[in-house]
């Protein structure tokens, strides 16, 4: 089974992105250049065949110490940021040493999570990346760690390699971990761990892994990666976790008779572009709490939220932001944009629409946010 679905992933897998972790190309030495080099000849193949590439690197901290020759990594934020600006020129300096060896041409991208939050620049950072693979260039992306502070960041690459992969349309995200893939168990602890070649529903796999006392995913930043596989998941993208360290390892994840690591498969029900960009590019605002009828109406008969649902808001937000929308135990069941302003919206709520314009004094919407803004999760 793992097989045939690996087959025919692999079979129209065009467009692919490799997330490379900071794991795979360093040690506690520093960066291992022999690795970047084994990784550019991996992927000179594959792109000799016709793949567009795109890398999604960690690694310029690492960079930064060894160039600099710092053996305990910077504890505060300017420390960090400034070996990391160090380090990313190291860093390009190695892939693109190593990639000219084989007549691959390069790209630097730098982006925060700002770039993939507001539209505009999204749709940028989209053309810029599309315009580099049809000139046959690999884009080398990595979070601008310069400039990035806490709200402006992804929280890892391996959340961003997931927003690029969507970002793209690709046909496959490979995430390269320093474990063979996922396991039943902490393979680091118990010998008797089984690797799980095949994750069919990786929202359940990852609930029933979640209540495992002997959960792995508590360890070598598993818990991001499957997160990462869920979030292409919902784009109808399938990811493949596979172990970095090992050698030739690309070439047995594209190899189709090979089981090398886990493959995550795509949800059926893709999220639409747009409401994927909702879900998982853009930071909540805020919250908002509906009622039991409104919870009905939104989850059971596909509606818009309207004011008469409304219970309570959190948080201080304005027209066009997203916002968290629990059910009443204060679960959260959807994403979405709203129409108006939390100051607005504890004027309105619990309201017919027929009163906005009395309250407000005027009425852009009837809906708090309108069904094509909102996403089930």
């Amino acid at each position: 089974m793992h097989r045939e679905y690996k087959k025919r992933f692999l079979r129209r897998a065009r467009r692919v992105v490799l997330k490379i972790g900071s794991q795979i190309l360093s040690s506690p030495a520093g960066i291992e250049e022999g690795r970047i080099k084994d990784l550019a000849r991996n992927l000179a193949d594959l792109h000799d065949q016709g793949k567009e590439l795109v890398i999604v690197s960690s690694g310029a901290v690492a960079a930064g110490m060894t160039r600099l020759g710092l053996k305990e990594r910077p504890k505060t934020i300017p420390q960090k940021q400034a070996i990391a600006a160090v380090g990313q020129i190291k860093l390009m300096a190695l892939y693109e040493r190593h990639f000219s060896r084989f007549k691959k041409n390069v790209a630097q991208v730098l982006l925060t999570h700002e770039d993939l939050a507001n539209r505009q620049r999204y749709l940028n950072a989209k053309h810029t990346l599309r315009t580099l693979l049809e000139s046959k260039i690999i884009p080398i992306v990595n979070e601008n760690d310069t400039v990035a502070v806490e709200e402006m960041k992804f929280g890892d690459n391996d959340h961003l390699s997931s927003l690029v992969a969507t970002l793209l349309e690709a046909d496959l995200l490979v995430v390269l971990s320093d474990v063979d893939g996922v396991y039943d168990r902490d393979p680091h602890i118990h010998r008797d761990a089984r690797l799980i070649p095949l994750i069919a529903d990786v929202k359940k796999s990852k609930e029933e892994l979640r209540g495992n006392t002997r959960s792995p995913l508590g360890t070598g930043g598993m818990a991001s990666k499957v997160s990462a596989a869920e979030k292409a998941a919902a784009a109808g993208i399938p990811t493949i976790i596979a172990n970095g360290l090992k050698p030739q390892i690309l070439t047995r994840v594209f190899d189709i008779k090979s089981e090398a690591g886990t493959l995550v498969l795509p949800d059926e029900n893709r999220l639409a572009i747009r409401k994927h960009w909702i879900a998982y590019n853009l930071k909540p605002a805020g919250e908002i709490i509906v009622d039991p009828g409104a919870y009905d109406a939104l989850v059971q008969r596909g509606k818009s939220l309207l004011p008469s649902g409304l219970r309570e808001i959190h948080g201080s937000f304005g027209v066009g932001e997203c916002v968290r929308c629990l059910d009443i135990d204060g679960k959260e069941f959807a994403r979405g944009l709203v129409n108006y302003s939390a100051q607005e919206l504890a004027q309105i709520r619990g309201l017919h629409t027929s009163k906005i314009e009395k309250i407000l004094g005027y009425k852009s919407y009837d809906e708090i946010i309108h069904r094509d803004d909102l996403v089930l999760l």
